[in-house]
């Protein structure tokens, strides 16, 4: 049923994004504005036709394909269904209710009977053209049933309406909360559809009634807006400054690495309103956060109410909406004030609880903390990530393949899946290619929350299906099955294939006092102490990556084995002193070349420990295998093997 109802929510995102083209026009030819009543008009042929639109739009979505056949269906199906009704009770007016159901059916029809076939004398009606006749017969069958039933159904929902519009700044306070609480689950679009374009009427100066609270406000109704005008603040002043807070939070060695992030994902919040990927960063990591967040929505809205503010919008509650809706809006500049207090709110809570409770927020995270560093919005080295073709190939890989994947839809920021064995999604490589979150949702969906490009990374995703995933041609590419391989056995390192990088003291990882290393979270391996200065390659490859802070080197082995040494712990905090790199990344390398060089002396006054983990972060655990402890010097072989 959860399954059922995201693909409700997913499908309204079509015919909702015709709502900034209604509303635009509607604005625009308006007194105040442009003052042309037939823009105006123009605009409201939109939203007058909203059951219409909603029937034509879920109707596709539910497709399988997204065919134009599944979307006639939903345009019959409703048509047939409204007036099917009203010949039976004229009283009965269904809303966007009448869209969503026929659009449902439509879609399911489709999928159903679009390849039917039948005898040569009836094959013309066969297939596709088959969806609108059956869609239309099962309207007239359900037109029938809720021409005498939907009164009940109707009572309800005008009850719930009248009790939310009139319970004051309750009613708007419990909408906000569970506006945001439903955002995980994605049923936030089905909830703001009832509300947005259901509850409520109101005549216009033609006479025309209009429902919703986003078409009464843009028709000038004195009572709408209320619903609207607390998403302001929220939108462009307290995301924003919930961005500010994770980033003032953040380690300072990552604050360049999510500060660009943070940055852009607040801008958009500010300018457009689309906030979840600044939700998604956060939502998962802490929900106590998200749950402060959902608290503080359902302020804002009683704020704005309280204080007899009324706004609204056509997409969602960013500047431009409050710019083209400022001249028909009610104490706008009143949402600057109360947006500028719960930014400030929003900044001490949120940093207050980040620091207090040590809450993983992005440039936080204590696991794995290199490959944080490496591949923030990053996929391989050499690869260009806004390279859809090639973050399609990726996504698709850490997805688990092409054909574990049984279907693939997305809406305003999230890809949804629906997978066929869950459990070989590769989480970590998702957020490493600019994924904001995993979502799993029953035994068998999944949510990547990817942002407002999601739209171009689906399409290219699914033309890389159809090809079959081929690899893009990209430089320096890494082989797509390796880590695959490696988790086999396939990838194999032999005693002599390795050599000690320093003389030392060689330990088990489980005696490296840093809980992180010595749980293998970032991957098996071993540690060192070191005596020397100079620390050398133990294999033949190539040089992946430097770190900024100098403090640590990934190596890849010809194999595609990936190993990570690095050097002392906390060491990142000493920002480079006591270091000196002599190598670069993408640099060919041969056993015993020199990699970095450290004053050893300095480091260990410094920092907790010289203790240097080597990690193998692409192999499993018990296949490595540790031969020797204790001192070893530079160079020796027969340290471990890998099989």
């Amino acid at each position: 049923m959860l399954n059922f109802l995201q693909r409700i929510g997913k499908s309204l995102m079509f015919p909702i994004a015709t709502l900034p083209a209604a509303a635009l026009l509607v604005r625009l030819g308006m007194d105040d504005m442009l003052n042309i009543p037939f823009v105006t008009a123009a605009g409201n042929g939109i939203l007058e036709n909203l059951s219409l639109i909603f029937a034509i739009g879920i109707a596709m979505g539910f497709a399988k394909d997204g065919n134009g056949a599944a979307a006639l269906a939903g345009a019959v199906g409703v048509l047939v269904l409204e007036s099917g009704v009203q010949g039976i009770n004229d009283e009965i007016d269904m809303g966007v209710f009448a869209g969503i159901i026929a659009g449902v059916i439509a879609g399911m029809l489709y999928n159903r009977y679009n390849d039917v076939k039948f005898p040569e004398f009836l094959s013309f009606f066969g297939g596709k053209r088959f969806v609108p006749i059956i869609t239309s017969l099962t309207m007239v069958v359900l037109s029938f049933v809720f021409g005498y039933l939907w009164v009940y159904p109707q009572y309800v929902l005008d009850s719930t309406a009248n009790w939310i519009l009139n319970s004051g700044e309750i009613g708007v306070g419990v909408y906000g909360v569970l506006n945001r609480l439903f955002i995980p689950v994605g049923l936030h679009h089905v909830m703001n559809t009832v509300i947005w374009f259901d509850f409520g009427t109101f005549s216009t100066e033609t006479g025309d009634v209009v429902r919703g609270e986003i078409n009464r406000f843009l028709n000038g109704d004195p009572e709408a807006g209320y619903f609207l005008a607390g998403f302001f603040p929220i939108m462009m002043f307290g995301l924003p400054a919930a961005c500010l807070a994770m980033y003032a939070a953040a380690k300072k060695h990552r604050k360049a690495a999510v500060g660009g992030m943070f940055l852009s994902i607040g801008l958009t919040s500010f300018l457009t309103g689309v906030t979840e990927p600044i939700e998604f960063s956060f939502m998962f990591l802490s929900p106590l956060l998200y749950f402060v967040h959902a608290l503080l929505t359902g302020a804002a809205m009683v704020a704005a109410f309280m204080l007899d503010i009324r706004h609204g919008f056509g997409f969602s509650a960013g500047l431009i909406d409050f710019s083209l809706n400022y001249g028909i809006a009610q104490n706008p500049l009143l949402l600057i004030v109360v947006g500028l207090v719960f930014a400030a709110i929003y900044f001490v809570v949120f940093y207050f609880l980040i620091v207090k409770l040590d809450l993983k927020t992005p440039g936080r995270e204590d696991e794995n903390e290199g490959f944080v560093e490496e591949t923030q919005e990053v996929g391989q080295p050499g690869e260009k990530m806004d390279d859809q073709d090639v973050k399609a190939y990726r996504y698709l890989e850490a997805l688990g393949g092409a054909d574990n994947i049984k279907s693939l839809d997305y809406c305003t920021t999230r890809l949804r899946l629906q997978m066929a064995d869950r459990k070989q999604v590769n989480e970590k490589a998702l957020k490493s290619y600019g994924a904001r979150g995993v979502m799993k949702v029953g035994k068998q969906n999944l949510q990547v929350i990817v942002g407002t490009s999601v739209e171009f990374l689906a399409e290219a995703m699914r033309k890389q299906m159809e090809q079959g995933n081929n690899a893009p041609p990209v430089q320096n590419e890494k082989q797509p099955s390796k880590q695959e391989e490696a988790f086999h056995g396939l990838r194999i390192i032999r005693e002599n294939d390795f050599t000690m990088p320093i003389e030392g003291n060689v330990m088990p990882l489980e005696e490296v006092p840093d809980e992180v290393f010595a749980q293998g979270m970032m991957g098996p391996g071993f540690a060192i102490d070191p005596k020397g200065d100079t620390f050398r390659s133990p294999v033949n490859g190539k040089v992946v990556q430097v770190f900024p802070t100098k403090h640590a080197i990934g190596l890849e082995m010809d194999n595609g084995l990936e190993i990570l040494i690095h050097v002392g712990l906390d060491t990142v905090k000493l920002n480079g002193e006591g270091f000196e790199t002599l190598v670069e990344a993408g640099q060919s390398i041969k056993q015993g070349d020199p990699l970095l060089r450290i004053d050893l002396d300095d480091v260990k006054s410094k920092a907790p420990s010289v203790v240097t983990p080597i990690i193998f972060t692409n192999v499993e655990n018990e296949l490595v295998t540790l031969l020797k402890q204790g001192m070893q010097s530079e160079g020796q072989t027969g340290i471990l093997t890998i099989q």
